[in-house]
């Protein structure tokens, strides 16, 4: 009995793996090894599915059948989705909190003009880790028209504020100015309205028109729906390209980090629709594996939107930009601005009086000097004459009063 358990456990794990390589791996190799891990981890709960019925093991509470898989031990791809979905979830709300509590500290303009488009990539991506949950559970006449509409309209508000935010980023990086806020915001928005329009009219027709169930659709007719993200995602990746072009390199940054967020979201979406149009039937486990694929697709783009492009932009836009202090030791400088301490401080009368005085005695004796041949042409010197002359560091620490003479000085008698 041992043995046979054993045996069963073996072929468990390793006929889905082989099999998968000897259907799926020579039609689609961009299937990457962490779908095909989690595939490996529905499969055993879903062959324990088959043979035992879905018990409340582990829920700890008399829920109804229909949400035992949010909890049960039987199903542990749904424990696995929904945990790794429940963290995203806390994660997006925590990144919205924190630009809420940093708004009002952003000064820059550029860093403060995207914030609407991030605030709506933020509530996309929160809505992606929630749908997930809506795979998880069994599918019904509730469930199906939330998954068919949610779907495509939460990766079109995802893609269309990547795209916004592409365009932004590449006219920072060639003029060094970007558009408005409510620009971004405005374009995001439209772009998402057409796939609202798209899933409106797909529902319409196969429910309202055909009178069809909501759960009654070929996995084609739900790829199909989606060409309009697909189109966005192509766009989107296609302009990021643009952003490494540019004479203000600071941005370039930010481009980089939207080009690997698309680049993995791209294999992401052909893992899945491979996996969700092909590689079920040639594994003969459709419909069981179609809700695991879609799940775990929905819950991994949720963490590349995540790690690659929200964490990077709020860091960015929280954190103040380093201002350049000045090099007091470099001539490039521009040179301190001289105080006329006679604008600035009201000094007394008499020592302006005797500072004019001086000044006149100075030049006098300046063209005396030249005209007699005794000393050369010094513009930029300032002779003094035998009369004491306070500065005006001594008037200042001396509380505006005019200092006396020294005793002897040459002069003593004129002040």
């Amino acid at each position: 009995m041992i043995k046979d358990d054993c045996s069963e456990t073996l072929l468990i794990f390793f006929l889905p793996p082989l099999s998968f390589l000897a259907f799926i791996w020579p039609k689609m190799k961009t299937l990457s090894a962490a779908s095909f891990l989690l595939l490996s981890m529905i499969n055993y709960g879903s062959s324990q599915n088959t043979s035992n019925p879905i018990s409340d093991r582990g829920c700890g509470l008399k829920l109804l059948p229909h949400y035992l898989n949010l909890c049960s031990l039987d199903v542990i791809w749904g424990i696995v989705v929904e945990a790794v979905a429940g963290a995203g979830v806390l994660t997006a709300f925590l990144l919205m909190l924190i630009l809420l509590v940093k708004l009002p500290f952003i000064k820059d303009k550029d860093k403060k003009s995207p914030l609407g488009i991030q605030f709506l990539f933020l509530f996309g991506t929160l809505g992606l880790f929630g749908l997930s949950f809506a795979f998880i559970i069994p599918e019904d006449e509730k469930t199906c028209p939330t998954r068919r509409f949610l779907w495509g309209v939460l990766f079109s508000l995802c893609f269309s504020c990547l795209l916004a935010q592409a365009w932004r980023l590449r006219r920072l990086a060639q003029h060094g100015k970007g558009p408005s806020g409510w620009l971004l915001a405005g374009i995001a928005v439209c772009l998402m309205l057409v796939q609202v329009i798209i899933a409106v009219e797909w529902l319409i027709l196969t429910i309202v028109r055909e009178q069809k169930s909501a759960c009654k659709y070929e996995q084609m007719d739900f790829v199909m729906a989606l060409i309009y993200v697909m189109f966005l995602m192509a766009v989107t990746f296609l302009l990021s390209l643009f952003t490494l072009c540019g004479k203000f390199k600071k941005w370039k940054k930010n481009g980089t980090c939207i080009i690997v967020t698309m680049f993995f979201s791209i294999l992401i979406w052909v893992a899945w629709i491979a996996m969700y149009l092909y590689g079920n039937v040639e594994l003969n486990k459709r419909p069981l594996w179609d809700d695991p694929a879609l799940s775990i697709a929905l819950v991994s783009n949720g963490w590349v939107f995540l790690i690659f492009h929200a964490i990077p932009e709020v860091h960015c836009s929280v954190v103040p930009s380093k201002q350049n202090t000045p090099d007091y030791f470099d001539a490039v400088q521009p040179r301190i601005r001289e105080t006329n301490f006679e604008e600035e401080l009201q000094l007394p009368r008499s020592y302006m009086e005797n500072k004019a005085f001086s000044l006149d005695e100075s030049a006098a004796g300046y063209k005396s000097g030249f005209r007699n041949g005794s000393m050369g042409p010094r513009p930029n010197i300032q002779l003094r004459s035998n009369v004491y002359q306070p500065t005006e560091m001594a008037v200042v620490l001396n509380g505006g009063n005019i200092p006396s003479a020294p005793p002897g000085y040459p002069g003593r008698h004129l002040w």
